[in-house]
């Protein structure tokens, strides 16, 4: 097939297009789905802060390909040069979405609607966008309802990549793994300074931690953070709790003695009767207005009115009363709690972490902690590229960062 035969397009993409690597992506994909590319026009932004702008035409054997091309580029940050306004399909029925629905990234998206760019709310991956009364929000499909209109194709959509500048989050050493004491004190000390420009701007800071908060023996520093008001809320399952009562009922986490590290007699059935009797009690809550549950993570964050949602799992015994076991509520519960996040750091728990990262948009700054490099991974590869990684023993992290981080009220008469 001759070159004039084939069908094209002209596109265009501004942003951090070379420090975020965005165009070498843009013209692998091209490639990798049979289309070709010519570039018309090509602007480099000239210092750091400065966006580069490049036009390009992209030609295809045919239609399908070049609109299942077009479909590849709109997430990196293409839009068409000929601007058309948004496609919209009302739903047949609740939660399904028209066949052609736009299926939605996490970085900000704005939609064309009657020649006017709109920003779309509540951004997310894997979502529709719903369109009503002029404005546009992202909707998961359980959500939709008969009737509504939802976006189709990929017309009058923009999508905008967060950029990834040399110095975003002045984390980029933290790709490595960190090995060295000097260098886990420099890194938790970004994190602490993260954490302060967060909350001078008036945002959220949200934990995300596993079990391993407690079996490490974090819970003191963990705590430490709650008291001094640098938890806005925590996200977990029903292990962290269970655990954590079992060491305040019973001095063992999993059965392992807190102040040994030795295995008890019997000791593998501490944490049953730790939720056996928190059950007895009626909640989490009940148990530390009654008196009987004294100390421990959950009590700090009860007594200091942070929030929590503990997700329940397939795997969970009990569980405990306060444990959402319908996963439709977790994780609206979960969604409920990030709103307004600017900072989420994920303490060494691999499922919690994918699942707090795909609800999150990319602006989001995300940092996880885990002593095992593949989770850090997956999780960027799961599409929250957002993410610093530090690969540091968990209760080394929380003693580091609460040495850096005084009580809030401090921060506030700096």
């Amino acid at each position: 097939m001759s070159a004039t035969q084939r069908v094209q397009e002209t596109l265009e993409a501004e942003g951090h297009l070379i420090d975020s690597q965005l165009l070498a992506r843009i013209f692998d994909k091209i490639v990798e789905r049979g289309g070709a590319y010519e570039v018309e026009e090509f602007h480099i932004g000239r210092t750091n802060d400065e966006s580069s702008r490049a036009r390009l035409v992209v030609s295809a054997p045919d239609e399908r390909v070049l609109r299942d091309l077009v479909a590849q580029l709109v997430p990196l940050g293409c839009r068409m040069v000929s601007e058309r306004d948004a496609r919209l399909e009302a739903c047949a029925k609740d939660g399904c979405a028209p066949l052609d629905f736009y299926s939605t990234t996490n970085h900000r998206t704005q939609v064309r609607l009657a020649g006017r760019w709109t920003e779309v709310e509540h951004q997310r991956m894997d979502a529709a966008i719903v369109v009503a009364d002029g404005r546009t929000a992202c909707r998961k499909l359980r959500d939709l309802r008969a009737g509504e209109q939802v976006l189709v194709g990929h017309d009058g959509v923009r999508v905008l990549p967060e950029p990834t500048t040399r110095d975003r989050h002045g984390f980029a050493f933290m790709a490595n793994d960190i090995s060295s004491e000097r260098r886990i004190e420099v890194a938790v000390a970004r994190v602490a300074e993260m954490m302060r420009e967060e909350r001078a701007r008036g945002g959220r800071v949200v934990f995300v931690a596993g079990p391993v908060v407690v079996h490490t023996g974090a819970s003191e520093a963990f705590i430490e953070l709650v008291r001094r008001g640098w938890v806005d809320a925590l996200l977990s399952g029903n292990a962290l709790a269970v655990h954590d009562v079992e060491v305040q009922f019973h001095g063992t986490s999993l059965g392992v003695s807190a102040r040994t590290g030795v295995p008890v007699e019997e000791g593998h059935k501490h944490h049953m009767r730790a939720i056996n009797s928190i059950r007895h009690a009626g909640s989490l809550r009940a148990a530390v207005e009654s008196g009987m549950l004294k100390g421990g993570v959950m009590h700090a964050c009860i007594a200091h009115g942070v929030p929590f949602v503990l997700a329940g799992s397939i795997r969970d015994d009990g569980p405990l009363p306060d444990t959402l076991m319908d996963l439709v509520e977790a994780q609206d519960a979960y969604a409920r709690e990030l709103e307004g996040a600017g900072v989420v750091v994920m303490l060494s728990s691999m499922l919690h972490a994918i699942g707090v990262g795909n609800m999150l948009p990319s602006w989001t700054k995300v940092v996880c902690i885990d002593i095992n490099p593949a989770v850090v991974t997956k999780l960027s590869d799961r599409g929250s590229a957002q993410t610093v990684g530090i690969v540091t023993d968990v209760g080394l992290f929380l003693q580091q960062l609460a040495r850096e981080l005084p009580a809030d009220d401090d921060v506030d008469e700096e």
